[in-house]
């Protein structure tokens, strides 16, 4: 039952995405695709996963062990953080530094946790701002970037 009232949350947010994202438009046209193009999109994934969910065969699934669901919800408590921090301490740091908590829930080792996040953060702001040409907030480290 679990599995069906997911789904039917899942539905829910796929609409609110799509009734969102449906008057997204820019003032400058300068994509052939538009900014609504995104959400649209990702209402229509999380509506296919939902409508699985919702009609999929039965199966029993095993609880989860102890003190992962705390994990879980500190993860989003991270997540929630980074969408808040992001603009202020920049791309790289905020990256770093929610890297290192997540690896840090899941029990990771310090010194792989701090690499990944650094390593992370710098190459991905490389690979947006470089390649793909995506201005990304610098914060912090604005003299630097």
């Amino acid at each position: 039952m679990n599995d069906r009232i997911l789904g039917i949350v899942s539905l829910g947010l796929a609409i609110f995405l799509t009734v969102f994202g449906w008057n997204l438009h820019a003032p400058v046209s300068y994509e052939p695709v538009g900014p609504r193009a995104f959400p649209l999109l990702i209402a229509l994934v999380i509506g296919l996963c939902g409508l699985w969910l919702i009609y999929k065969n039965e199966f029993t699934a095993q609880a989860n062990p102890p003190g992962a669901n705390g994990r879980i919800f500190l993860m989003v408590l991270v997540a929630m953080g980074y969408a808040f921090l992001f603009q202020w301490l920049g791309f790289v740091v905020a990256t770093v530094l929610m890297t290192v908590l997540v690896g840090r829930l899941f029990r990771g080792a310090w010194i792989k946790c701090l690499m990944g996040g650094v390593g992370m953060g710098v190459l991905f702001f490389l690979l947006f701002d470089s390649a793909l040409d995506v201005v990304l907030p610098t914060g912090i480290l604005e003299g630097l970037l």
